[in-house]
Formats: structure tokens, C-alpha cells, sequence
């Protein structure tokens, strides 16, 4: 695709233009073919909105905004009450045709609300969901949901684990996604009745369905997909986080505990920093909205400007492959109608 077109919300998230703006910079300076639609108060960002775009003539465009969706702020009063706010005409850009996707690090229940209430879903999804990559031994797990709907049925999560495979495929190049589902044991007896009539009813799909996975399992590299309901995923989500912060000081504070520990520090130097990439949840960053009629990106309400880059890289990553309408016609072809009645492929057909 030529000409692409990303709407920033720039002043979201912790730290707003501050990190959007440097980040918007990198991106521009990678991909030529990219244009910068930044939404946000002309009389906060003007100028480096300006200074951006002398760097790069006709790529960087300015969309006023006169409100802002607080971290906090209840996603129903969002939606009702700011409608001039940049998350709100960021995604407005997008069902506009102004833009082929949206990135904002703004608050996550609001942007839900939002993305699905001005781009709608797909048919024969009931709910969007959040999907993002789980640092694993080789590389990656992909993860949905990871917050967007608290309690699930078994429709959503066969919704969940069709679009999944359809990001690992088409994204990321794997020919045969392994999916799981996330439970607290791999017996069939273990896990509430949505997980089990959703665990039967993917193994009776086209999909590479390889049964239960603990909450061990996303970070071995056994699994490809791993599908759940929002709670379980933001909290291992957030659980994985907090490990790698924890892992990153106590080694910090092991090698600093005397002279000969310094020393060692700066032998393994190399190999501490290397260790450091894999685990930063930075290089991660960078949630996809999978489900809606538009591509709707997630950063990290306090990601740092590389790390919001990374969610600019993923949402050019879905717009080349143009994730939406390879999930609509996965769903039409095969999970479509049977997803949504609650009856496998083979039993349609009978």
C-alpha cells in the first residue's frame, strides 16, 4: 500500500506529545512512504508540529482538539462528553478515510468504547479484543483478550482464537498458528463451562486447536495463540511486567553490591544488555484493537517514545496486511455463522 496514513493521538497517556511527538520523528524518518496525521491542542503542539513538519515536508499534518480523555475518566463519559477530544477525532479519522489506522496511549476503556462505537465490529463479532505479544523463549506468544471484555461466553473466546490466528498468520508469518486456551490445568474437567464448550468447539474447528495452557506455558514457547478472557490476560500481562521489572533490579542491585560484583557487571556487560531487550516490555509495546472495521493500536499509557514507535511500527504492520478484513473473511469462510450460533463447522454441515 502506498500513501499510508496513521492518525497519533498526541495528547493521551502519561506523558502525551512529549513522547508522541519524538516518536512520530523516528517512525517518519523509516518509512518514506508514511504520512503523520497528529491530533492534539494547536496551541500546546504547534510548533513542534511545525518543527516536524519542516523536517518533513507535506508528511506531517496538524488536527486541532479541544479536549482530552483523562487516564481515569469513565469510558461512558468519554464517549458521551468529548467528542472533540484527540482520541475521539483520531479515530474519527479513521472511519473518515483520513487515516488507515489510529495509535493512542490513552485510556484503554475509553478507546475501546470509542473504536467500537464509531468503527463498529466485524460481522460475527460480538466484541473486539486486545491482542498483543508475550516475550517467550522463542520470541513471542500472541495473547488475547488483555483487558477489553472482563467476563467471556465460549462465543467470544472461538471469536478470540480465529482472530488470533488470523494476526499470527497474516502479521507474523506463522503457517500454522498453535492456539490454546488459558486454564488453570490442561485436564478437559479443569476450567468454568464457557472455557470448556469453547475448548470442544475448537477442537472441531479448521483451526491448529492444541488444547489447555497454563499460565507457565505463554512464556516456553509451546504455543503460538494463547485466547482468554480480558481479566486473566491483564493480569498476566501485568504479572509478566512486573516480573521482568523485578528480574531487571534485583540483578542491578546484585551487581552493585561490592567491588568485585561491579567487575563482573561490566564483563557480562554485553550479555546484560542483550538479556535487558529480550525482556523490556518496551520492545512489546503496542496492543491491537482485533475485531473492529479499522485498526486501532494500544500503546502503553506510560511507554516511552521508542516504545510508542513500536506501537506506530505495529499498527503500519496490521495496515500492510490489512489485518480487519483478513479476520472478515476468515470468520465468513469458516467460524463466521457457526462461531455465532454456538455449533462446530462438522455440525453445520450435518
Amino acid at each position: 500500500m502506498t500513501d499510508l496514513r496513521i492518525a497519533l493521538d498526541a495528547m493521551s497517556g502519561d506523558h502525551g506529545a512529549a513522547v508522541v511527538l519524538p516518536a512520530a520523528s523516528q517512525v517518519l524518518a523509516e518509512r518514506p512512504d508514511l504520512t503523520l496525521l497528529i491530533v492534539g491542542d494547536e496551541s500546546q503542539i504547534g510548533a513542534e508540529v511545525t518543527a516536524l513538519s519542516s523536517r518533513y515536508p507535506g508528511r506531517v499534518e496538524l488536527l486541532h482538539a479541544d479536549e482530552v480523555v483523562g487516564m481515569d475518566e469513565l469510558p461512558s463519559r468519554a464517549l458521551r462528553g468529548k467528542k472533540r477530544s484527540s482520541m475521539r477525532l483520531a479515530i474519527n479519522a479513521v472511519k473518515a478515510g483520513q487515516a488507515h489506522a489510529c495509535v493512542s496511549a490513552g485510556n484503554t476503556g475509553a478507546l475501546m468504547a470509542t473504536a467500537r462505537f464509531v468503527l463498529k465490529t466485524l460481522p460475527h463479532i460480538d466484541r473486539p479484543a486486545i491482542i498483543s505479544r508475550i516475550p517467550s523463549l522463542n520470541g513471542y506468544t500472541l495473547m488475547l483478550d488483555l483487558g477489553a471484555n472482563v467476563e467471556c461466553s465460549a462465543d467470544h473466546l472461538v471469536q478470540f482464537a480465529a482472530m488470533g490466528d488470523v494476526v499470527a498468520h497474516a502479521v507474523h508469518g506463522q503457517a500454522s498458528p498453535r492456539v490454546a486456551l488459558l486454564n488453570i490445568g490442561e485436564e478437559e474437567i479443569k476450567g468454568n463451562d464457557a472455557i470448556r464448550e469453547a475448548g470442544q468447539r475448537l477442537a472441531d474447528s479448521d483451526l491448529n486447536y492444541i488444547g489447555y495452557v497454563e499460565g507457565t506455558d505463554v512464556f516456553l514457547g509451546d504455543v503460538d495463540v494463547v485466547v482468554c478472557d480480558g481479566f486473566s490476560g491483564n493480569v498476566a500481562l501485568k504479572s509478566s511486567e512486573g516480573v521482568a521489572k523485578l528480574i531487571g533490579t534485583l540483578l542491578r542491585e546484585e551487581f552493585s553490591r561490592n567491588a568485585l560484583t561491579k567487575l563482573s557487571a561490566l564483563a557480562a556487560r554485553p550479555v546484560l544488555k542483550s538479556f535487558a531487550r529480550r525482556i523490556d516490555p518496551g520492545n512489546y509495546n503496542g496492543a491491537s484493537f482485533v475485531g473492529l472495521q479499522g485498526t486501532v493500536i494500544k500503546s502503553h499509557g506510560s511507554a516511552d517514545s521508542n516504545a510508542f514507535a513500536n506501537a506506530i511500527r505495529i499498527a503500519l504492520v496490521e495496515i500492510d496486511y490489512d489485518v480487519p478484513r483478513k479476520i472478515e473473511s476468515l470468520l465468513a469462510s469458516s467460524l463466521g455463522a457457526v462461531a455465532q450460533q454456538g455449533v462446530t463447522p462438522q455440525q453445520a454441515a450435518s
